[in-house]
């Protein structure tokens, strides 16, 4: 087996601050994993900087370049062919960059083990519903219009704690759609966001508060979560099966947003989801900025799970050129990434 590993840096055309970061660049990884002729890719876009439980995309390069591509080498030259994506998940560790390494690997492989059965991947996830997008906006950028796409049905706005000034309330009563406040663990108190949120509802619907408090605090969740006037959803907190099942036995959120690459993959990510509408959960599908790509592969997936808004919309960057991120192909996911915008990533590991 071959691999190609990029590192893409791109600025996004719509930066969005959250309580603790500012998302204006992102790293994209890329891998190419190929065996006997036949190619497959994987996509993540890790964060800058560590944060709330999230490796640093450094990391993550780290994790993959010393753990998780050796082991994938290691079984493919013991085994005499790549292992199937199925077990991908399974080799995990407990660092946090772990699950991030094994979801890139884990979508690459997926890609080509399609590929080689020449199938799609609707074999896999036939699609049950029109999963609708959602944005994501700041009210800690400046005061300029939001640009949010036409097909959004719900934006997710970045916020923090404190009283918001009548030029926030006036670009939130601008909102045709319904809001999710995304506090990206930066509240101490209940009254910080019970507060917000009854400010907030004053000029617009409010669908959800997300993640108010640290990853791993059901206890101060499912307190807040009983004087909300709105479903609380969580986020940095929803890692594992058996966070899901804290959370529903503590009643500390009524909705979840699973991140495959933060639990590890679309395998982890698919039954996760299957569990939290089992244990009453409302699940949507959350992203990390990634590119065209992993977008369509996240859309899928959630075509098949999620009937809730999702994080599926394009999203936006300056590129050098207006060429496509991707490209129509036979068979795995349908698309592939462009070979114009590889070719402005920057190769960092090959394998033999």
């Amino acid at each position: 087996m071959q691999f190609t590993l990029w590192r893409h840096a791109v600025t996004l055309r719509r930066p969005v601050s959250a309580a603790r970061q500012r998302h204006d660049a992102r790293d994209r990884l890329f891998l190419c994993v190929e065996h006997e002729g036949i190619s497959g890719f994987g996509e993540i876009a890790p964060q800058p900087t560590a944060l709330n439980g999230d490796p640093a995309v450094d990391d993550v390069l780290d994790e993959l370049r010393e753990v998780t591509l050796p082991q994938v080498l290691e079984v493919t030259a013991r085994e005499g062919a790549p292992p199937s994506w199925t077990r991908v998940a399974r080799f995990a560790g407990s660092r946090a960059a772990s699950p991030f390494a094994v979801a890139l690997v884990e979508m690459a492989l997926l890609d080509r083990e399609l590929r080689t059965s020449r199938v799609d991947v609707t074999s896999l996830w036939t699609r049950r519903f029109l999963t609708p997008s959602q944005a994501t906006v700041s009210l800690l950028d400046s005061d300029g219009p939001w640009s949010i796409d036409a097909a959004a049905q719900r934006v997710r706005v970045k916020t923090s704690p404190g009283t918001l000034s009548n030029a926030a309330l006036d670009r939130l009563a601008l909102l045709s759609l319904p809001v999710l406040l995304d506090f990206n663990c930066s509240a101490s108190s209940d009254a910080q966001v019970l507060e917000q949120v009854e400010q907030v509802k004053s000029v617009a619907r409010v669908d959800a508060v997300e993640q108010p408090f640290a990853a791993g605090n059901v206890i101060d969740h499912a307190t807040l979560a009983e004087q909300l006037s709105v479903p609380l959803s969580l986020d940095e907190g929803v890692r594992t099966l058996r966070d899901l099942t804290q959370i529903a036995r503590y009643s500390a959120a009524s909705m979840v947003c699973v991140k495959p690459a933060r639990v590890g993959g679309l395998a982890n990510a698919r039954a996760m989801i299957v569990r939290a509408n089992a244990l009453g959960l409302r699940p949507y599908l959350g992203g990390f900025f990634e590119s065209s790509y992993a977008r369509h592969v996240h859309r899928l997936l959630a075509e098949n799970c999620v009937s809730e808004p999702s994080d599926l919309g394009v999203v936006a960057v300056d590129a050098a050129a207006d060429e496509p991120e991707i490209v129509a192909t036979r068979g795995g996911f349908g698309v592939a990434p462009s070979a114009a915008m590889l070719e402005r990533a920057r190769v960092i590991n090959t394998s033999p």
